[in-house]
C-alpha cells in the first residue's frame, strides 16, 4: 500500500477547501514514483499484464487435453474404482468421442476440437492435476475468480489491477467481455468488493460489433471536449467539496474516478475496440463471432497498457454438458479454438507473449463417467458428463511459463488429481509471482485485517517458471 507519507498527503488534499487538489493527486503521485501501482514489485516480474480465457460452464479435461487411454478400456463398464459424489448420480464408464494427437517437440497431446490451439502446445504448459472445493458452479465460478467461495472478496483482475496500477490513463485497467449478458454470479466474477472501485472491471457486452453499440456513450456528439472539461472540473469541485464532509467514502471516491476515467476514454477507447481498424488477414486470422471479437480486442487491448483482460466463453455456461458432450463441445470449442491458436500467433509476432501471461480453463471439470437420469425420470440421454472438482486441467502460456510440458496428473480415469495436486489457490499464487508479487504479501488492510487473494492458502508451482 502506499507509504504514509503518501497517505497524509493524500488526506491533506483530498478534505482542503478549494476541492481541486484531489483532482490532481494522481499524476502527483505518478511524478513521485516510477511505479503506477499501490504496491511495488516483491520480485523481479515476468509478465506485466494478463489475459484470462474463461472457458465457463467447465470444460471436460479428458476431452480437452488431459486424454485417458483407460477410458477406451472401461467404456460402458462400471470404474475400477467407486465412482466420486458430485452434483448428480453418475453411471459407467464414458470414452471420450474425440481423438487426440501431439503436438510440436513437446509431443504434448491435444482433442481434435482444440486443433489451432494444438499447434502452440510448445508454448503451453498445461496443468492437469487442479481440483476445487464444491462441484456446484456458483462456488467455483467464485473461487477461481475471487479465491472465495461464499464471501465477497475482489476478483483476482481487482488485486492485479490493484497492485499494478494501470499503464494507460485513458483506459481501464481491468476489462471483461462476455458475449449476449452475463455468466453465472454475473459481475460478482468481477467485483471489487472492498478495494476501491476504480479496480472493479469495466464489463463489455461483445455481441455488439460497432464500437458506439460496445461502448455506450463514450463520445458526446453534441458537446465539444472542451466544454465537457469544463463542466467535469465543475462537477468535480461540488463533489470534492461534498465529499470533504464526509470521512473517506470509498464509493464516492470510486465515482469521481470513474468520471474522469469515462472523459478521459473519449481519446483511446474508440481506437482501442475498433478491431475494423486491423488489416484483414489479421481479422479472418481471428476468424468470425463474438468469441474472435473478443480476442483480437484483447491483444488491442494489453498492447495498450490494460492489465487484466477477461474473456468469457458466454453468458450462463456455455461448456455445461450433462446431455450431448459430443456435439455440445465440439460446438462451443469451434466458437474458440480459432481465436484462441489467433491470439496466442498474434502475441508472439508482437512480442508480447513474452510479457502477457494468458489463462486457459474453466471453474471446474467434468466426470469420467456418464450422467445419469434425475430420480423419478424415465428422461435422460445418459451421453454427458457431470461437474467434477476434484481433478481437472487449465493451462498458461507467456508470461515467464515454460512451455512444452506438463505439471500434475489425475489418476487412470481423469476422475481426481492424484499427483502434483495444484488448488485454485495455487494457481492465484503462481499468476501472482508470475507478475511479481508474494501472494501473501499483497494485501488489503479491511475491517481489522489484512486480505490477500489466496486468503489464508496457496503454494507457488516452482516447475511453471522458465
Amino acid at each position: 500500500m502506499l507509504n504514509q507519507h503518501n497517505r497524509t498527503r493524500r488526506d491533506f488534499l483530498r478534505t482542503c477547501g478549494a476541492g481541486f487538489g484531489g483532482l490532481a493527486l494522481t499524476d502527483l503521485l505518478a511524478q513521485e514514483s516510477d511505479w503506477p501501482g499501490e504496491v511495488p514489485l516483491q520480485y523481479p516480474a515476468k509478465a506485466q499484464r494478463v489475459i484470462h480465457l474463461f472457458m465457463n460452464g467447465g470444460p471436460s479435461q479428458v476431452d480437452t487435453f488431459d486424454p485417458k487411454s483407460a477410458l477406451e478400456k472401461y467404456h460402458g463398464k462400471t470404474a475400477p474404482t467407486k465412482n466420486l459424489r458430485t452434483e448428480r448420480p453418475t453411471g459407467n464408464v464414458l470414452k471420450s468421442p474425440y481423438k487426440f494427437r501431439q503436438y510440436g517437440e513437446s509431443g504434448l497431446p491435444a482433442s481434435e476440437i482444440f486443433t489451432h490451439t494444438g499447434a502452440h502446445m510448445d508454448d503451453i504448459c498445461v496443468i492437469r492435476s487442479m481440483h476445487a472445493n464444491v462441484p456446484n458452479h456458483e462456488p467455483s465460478l467464485m473461487l477461481m475468480n475471487t479465491g472465495e467461495s461464499r464471501l465477497v472478496r475482489p476478483s483476482m483482475g481487482s488485486w492485479i489491477s490493484y497492485g499494478l496500477g494501470s499503464a494507460n490513463r485513458n483506459l481501464p485497467s481491468f476489462v471483461t467481455m462476455c458475449p449476449g449478458g452475463y455468466p453465472i454470479k454475473e459481475s460478482q466474477n468481477w467485483q471489487n468488493a472492498f478495494l476501491p472501485g476504480k479496480y472493479q472491471a469495466t464489463y463489455i457486452d461483445t455481441n455488439a460489433k460497432e464500437v458506439e453499440r460496445l461502448i455506450d456513450h463514450i463520445e458526446n456528439k453534441r458537446v465539444s471536449k472542451q466544454d465537457q472539461r469544463q463542466q467535469l472540473d465543475l462537477l468535480q469541485k461540488l463533489n470534492r467539496e461534498h465529499a470533504s464532509l464526509r470521512e473517506d467514502d470509498k464509493r464516492l471516491d470510486a465515482r469521481l474516478d470513474s468520471f474522469e476515467l469515462a472523459y478521459r476514454m473519449q481519446s483511446e477507447a474508440s481506437t482501442a475496440f475498433d478491431i475494423q481498424r486491423e488489416p484483414l488477414a489479421t481479422r479472418r486470422m481471428y476468424g468470425k463471432g463474438s468469441f474472435a471479437r473478443q480476442a483480437l480486442i484483447a491483444r488491442r487491448l494489453v498492447e495498450r497498457g490494460v492489465r487484466f483482460v477477461q474473456l468469457y466463453t458466454g453468458a450462463g455456461q456455455p461448456w455445461d454438458s450433462h446431455d450431448d458432450l459430443e456435439t455440445a463441445h465440439r460446438g462451443v470449442a469451434k466458437g474458440v479454438d480459432q481465436a484462441i491458436g489467433a491470439l496466442l500467433t498474434d502475441l508472439k509476432r508482437t512480442g508480447l507473449l513474452e510479457s502477457t501471461l494468458v489463462l486457459w480453463g474453466g471453474e471446474f471439470g467434468r466426470t469420467p463417467v456418464v450422467e445419469m437420469p434425475k430420480k423419478g425420470s424415465n428422461q435422460g440421454k445418459m451421453n454427458g458428463r457431470d461437474h467434477n472438482h476434484y481433478g481437472f486441467t487449465c493451462w498458461m502460456a507467456g508470461g515467464g511459463v515454460k512451455g512444452g510440458q506438463a505439471i500434475g496428473a489425475t489418476d487412470e480415469l481423469g476422475f481426481q488429481a492424484v499427483e502434483n495436486r495444484v488448488h485454485v489457490h495455487d494457481l492465484h499464487a503462481t499468476m501472482l509471482r508470475l507478475l511479481g508479487y508474494d501472494h501473501e504479501r499483497l494485501t488489503y488492510r479491511y475491517a481489522g485485517r489484512d486480505f490477500r487473494l489466496t486468503d489464508v492458502h496457496g503454494k507457488v508451482i516452482e516447475d511453471i517458471f522458465t
